[in-house]
C-alpha cells in the first residue's frame, strides 16, 4: 500500500476495500456454528493507521492493510490503466510468442474473438501472465520447488445470513479444521477455501465447515492445485518475469499477490531508467539478484506458516478423538485446544519482517559495515543500504515518505553538507530530488545525516559525510559502474 501510495492510487484502491473501520482478527472455532476457541485480534486499518503515526517509531507502514478481494481490486486498476495515456491497453489480446535481438523484442499477439494477429515492438518483454506462463516457457526458464502439494477447493459464495455466518462478531479469517471462511467485502461476499478432493460437493463443503445449513447462493466453486515453486531465473536477455509467473506460493501469509506487487515496482522503476537511459546493464541485472532472494524467502516463510496450520488441525483431531468439542462437559478441552493454538501463535498475520522488513542484496546497493539481523517477525526501523526506507512522521506531522521525489533522492538531515550530488547527478543524468530536513531527535532512527532512496523507497547508499567522488556511487547505484570496461571487453 505504500507503494501504491507513491503511484497515487492507494485512496483510490481503499474505496473499493473493505471499510478501513472493520477490525482483521482472526478467530479459530469448532465449526462456524460451533464455539469460539481464540481470537488473534488486530487493530481496524483506521486505528493500526493512527497508532503508527503516535509511536513513530520506524517499526510501521505509512499506510496499513488493507483488506480487498482481487476479484473487486483488478477493475480499479484496469480502470486506472485504461485512463493512462501512457498506457495502451489490449484487452482479449493473448501472447503467442517473441523474438529477440541485439536491439529489441519482437512478440506476437493474437485476438481471441477474431483470430488476428499483430506484431508489437519494444526494447523489454515483462512475462506477468500467471502461473501456466508461456513468456516463462518460452523463455526456456524453468521452476524449481514442490508442484502439486496438496488437493485445495474454493467456493466462493454470497450470502447475508450473518446470524450463522458472523456468530463470533467481524473477523476476517474464520477457521476451524474445515478451513478458512474469508470475509471478502464485510457485508455479504465470502469465500471458503479448505483442503479437499477434485469432486468435493461445494455445498457439502460449506455445511461441513458451517456446522448447520443456511442462506446462501454459489457464485464459484473449482478445485484448485497449490504449488511451492520459484523460478530459477528471472530474466533471459531482454525478456523477465514478474508475479505468479516468477513465483507461485500458497496463501498462507497473503505472499503470492504482495510479492507480485514488488516484483512490479522493482522491474518497473529499473525497465524506466534503462529506457531513459540512466540506468545500465547491472541495473538490469539485479533485478533477478533482488527479487529471487525474496521469492524465496517468502516461499519459505509460507511454508512454516502452513507447518502451523497442520499442527493445528492435529490439535483439533487429537481433541475430537477425545469427544465432541461441543456442549458444557467439552468446555475444558476447548480451553486446552484454545491455550495451544495461541501458544503456536499466528505468525501468518505478524511476520511484519517479511512483509515490510526485507532487505535487497545486489551489486546496485552500496554496502555500510555490518549488515543487522533480519527479522521475520518485526521489520526493526534501520537504514543498512538495501533495507526500505523507515517510515516516520516529522515534528510537523509531514510523513517523510510524502517528501520523497519519484526518481532518486539524497535526504540530508541537519547540517549535513551533500557536496557536489547535484552537479554529479545532473552530469550522469539521473533525476535526483534533494530532501534537506531540520535535526530533531525522531532522525536519528534514520542512522546517517545523508541517505541515497531509491525509487521503491529502499536505500541504496548511506553515509556520515559526503563523498568525494559522488559520480562512482552514482555509477553503483543505477547499474553503470565498469561499463566502459564491458564495452572495450565486447569491441
Amino acid at each position: 500500500m505504500e507503494l501504491f501510495r507513491r503511484l497515487g492510487v492507494a485512496d483510490k484502491l481503499r474505496a473499493a476495500g473493505v471499510p478501513a473501520s472493520e477490525p482483521l482478527d482472526v478467530v479459530w472455532a469448532t465449526s462456524g456454528s460451533g464455539s469460539i476457541l481464540h481470537r488473534f485480534a488486530y487493530a481496524a486499518p483506521d486505528a493500526a493507521r493512527e497508532a503508527a503515526r503516535v509511536r513513530n517509531d520506524g517499526t510501521d507502514t505509512l499506510e496499513p492493510a488493507m483488506r480487498v478481494s482481487q476479484i473487486v481490486l483488478e477493475p480499479v486498476l484496469k480502470k486506472l490503466v485504461d485512463a493512462n495515456p501512457l498506457v495502451d491497453v489490449r484487452f482479449g489480446w493473448a501472447y503467442e510468442a517473441f523474438e529477440q535481438d541485439a536491439e529489441g523484442v519482437t512478440a506476437t499477439i493474437r485476438n481471441g474473438g477474431t483470430g488476428e494477429t499483430a506484431s508489437i515492438r519494444a526494447l523489454y518483454l515483462a512475462g506477468c501472465d500467471g502461473g501456466g506462463s508461456r513468456v516463462r516457457r518460452d523463455a526456456g526458464i524453468d521452476l524449481e520447488g514442490m508442484h502439486a502439494i496438496g488437493e485445495a477447493y474454493m467456493v466462493h459464495f454470497r450470502s447475508t445470513d450473518h446470524q450463522a455466518l458472523a456468530k463470533f462478531g467481524i473477523a476476517y479469517h474464520l477457521q476451524t479444521a474445515h478451513g478458512t471462511l474469508i470475509a471478502q467485502n464485510g457485508h455479504d461476499i465470502w469465500t471458503l477455501q479448505t483442503l479437499a478432493p477434485p469432486d468435493s460437493d461445494p455445498d457439502e463443503l460449506l455445511r461441513n465447515f458451517m456446522g448447520r445449513s443456511f442462506d446462501y447462493e454459489i457464485l464459484v466453486a473449482n478445485p484448485w492445485t497449490p504449488h511451492m515453486v520459484v523460478a530459477n531465473r528471472l530474466r533471459n536477455g531482454r525478456i523477465f518475469l514478474a508475479g505468479d509467473a516468477a513465483h507461485q506460493v500458497i496463501p498462507t501469509g497473503g505472499y503470492g499477490m504482495n510479492t507480485g506487487i514488488g516484483d512490479a515496482v522493482d522491474l518497473g522503476w529499473k525497465l524506466a531508467a534503462a529506457v531513459k537511459g540512466w540506468g545500465g546493464e547491472a541495473l538490469l541485472e539485479s533485478y533477478e539478484v533482488e527479487r529471487l532472494a525474496i521469492a524465496r524467502r517468502n516461499r519459505e516463510a509460507a511454508q512454516r506458516h502452513l507447518e502451523v496450520r497442520l499442527a493445528i488441525i492435529n490439535l483439533f483431531m487429537e481433541a475430537q478423538a477425545e469427544g465432541d468439542l461441543e456442549g458444557a462437559e467439552a468446555s475444558e478441552r476447548r480451553l486446552e485446544l484454545g491455550r495451544r493454538i495461541a501458544e503456536l501463535g499466528n505468525a501468518e498475520n505478524e511476520s511484519w519482517g517479511i512483509e515490510h522488513g526485507y532487505r535487497y542484496r545486489s551489486p546496485v546497493i552500496c554496502p555500510d559495515g555490518p549488515e543487522p539481523a533480519l527479522d521475520p517477525m518485526r521489520a526493526a526501523p534501520t537504514t543498512f543500504p538495501g533495507s526500505r526506507l523507515p517510515s516516520l512522521h516529522l515534528a510537523d506531522g509531514r510523513p517523510l515518505f510524502d517528501l520523497l521525489g519519484p526518481e532518486f533522492t539524497l535526504i540530508a538531515t541537519g547540517q549535513a553538507n551533500i557536496g557536489g550530488f547535484e552537479a554529479a547527478a545532473a552530469a550522469a543524468g539521473v533525476p535526483a530530488t534533494v530532501v534537506r530536513l531540520d535535526r530533531e531527535p525522531v532522525l536519528d532512527l534514520l542512522e546517517r545525516p545523508l541517505l541515497l532512496v531509491r525509487p521503491d523507497q529502499h536505500v541504496a547508499w548511506r553515509g556520515v559525510a559526503a563523498p568525494d567522488d559522488w559520480a562512482s556511487i552514482l555509477a553503483t547505484v543505477t547499474g553503470r559502474a565498469g561499463e566502459a570496461d564491458r564495452r572495450e571487453k565486447a569491441a
